[in-house]
């Protein structure tokens, strides 16, 4: 039976895990530079919100070890600096494309487009990534929720049940964070300037 803690936040929970995707989706679409609005294009975020993917992967693994080292206020912060690290990725990763041309794995002459030469230049590489970024994107948006439960029920001391959804959501979040570095360093080469 949930108790009032997650009962309140059930329907936040469900409203924010389906607005962020969404948001991200219509806002990743916006392009203000193809709008016509002069701004400068973003360039530095990359690296910054990579960074930021990493060191979510080096807390979520020291949160673990400190839960598992009776640490509980060390996890419970570590996880909340997971958290807000995860979501200042977000503003940064919608920003840099609301305000950048979107690069093009492989598109070695940035014109984004992949013409023939480059597709073969770069073989089989691009189905790699191509298969790292879309189930990076898939379980981003599976994320959300899980992350939210989970520390809701932490929230509401449920502690059985924290521990239980715990053990999905911290693979498949560490996934996330590592492949966001991942696809960054494979990307990268072929941002537009």
């Amino acid at each position: 039976m949930e108790n009032n803690t997650e009962t309140k936040y059930n329907k936040l929970i469900t409203a924010v895990s389906i607005i962020i995707p969404v948001a991200v989706a219509a806002l990743f679409g916006v392009n203000l530079k193809k709008l016509g609005y002069d701004v400068e294009p973003l360039h530095e975020l990359p690296p910054i919100y990579a960074t930021i993917n990493g060191i979510t992967a080096v807390l979520l693994i020291v949160a673990v070890l400190a839960i598992k080292n009776g640490k509980r206020k060390l996890h419970e912060n570590l996880m909340k600096i997971a958290i807000a690290c995860s979501l200042a990725f977000l503003l940064m990763y919608v920003a840099y494309h609301m305000t950048s041309i979107s690069a093009v794995y492989g598109d070695v002459n940035h014109n984004s487009v992949l013409e023939e030469t480059e597709r073969v230049a770069i073989g089989s590489s691009r189905g790699i990534y191509l298969f790292i970024l879309l189930t990076h994107i898939a379980l981003s948006v599976i994320i959300i929720p899980l992350v939210l439960i989970t520390y809701v029920r932490a929230l509401a001391q449920r502690f059985d049940k924290h521990k239980k959804l715990a053990k999905i959501t911290f693979p498949i979040w560490l996934y996330v964070a590592i492949t966001g570095v991942i696809v960054y360093l494979m990307i990268s080469p072929y941002y537009v300037k």
